[in-house]
């Protein structure tokens, strides 16, 4: 299970509409270690003088890599993540994560980031596992 849903927003949910607020506040209970990664990495952008920020540190155990994995691998928890933060993420193995401004899709460093190249050259025997 990815999140860890309160009665409250399982009814709003059956009810219609969810509340997006609520949804990322469940986001940064239910996965803190990717939550505050994300909150990290965006102040990291937003202070200026990088075309990104990025994590390369392994997550310190199984349960947090878990939660990255979960994370970027939900197009609701992940966007939900960018419009709040107001960023795209890219990710890359089991660890790295990277935020970029919104547009930079079209940019050198956002297509350098998520070429097959870039993956290719990210490989370590370490990371195997992930």
């Amino acid at each position: 299970m990815s999140l860890t849903v309160s009665p409250e927003l399982l009814a709003q949910a059956e009810a219609g509409e969810v509340a997006e607020a609520d949804f990322v506040a469940t986001v940064r209970e239910s996965l803190p270690y990717a939550y505050g990664m994300v909150e990290q990495l965006s102040i990291e952008l937003a202070a200026g003088g990088v075309a990104f920020a990025d994590n390369q540190v392994e997550p310190p155990s199984d349960a947090e890599r878990g939660q990255l994995l979960r994370a970027m691998a939900s197009d609701s928890i992940r966007g939900s993540l960018e419009r709040h933060f107001g960023v795209r993420l890219a990710f890359m193995n089991c660890h790295r994560v990277a935020v970029f401004p919104v547009g930079a899709e079209q940019g050198a460093e956002y297509r350098a980031f998520v070429s097959m190249r870039a993956q290719l050259l990210n490989q370590t025997p370490e990371l195997r596992s992930c």
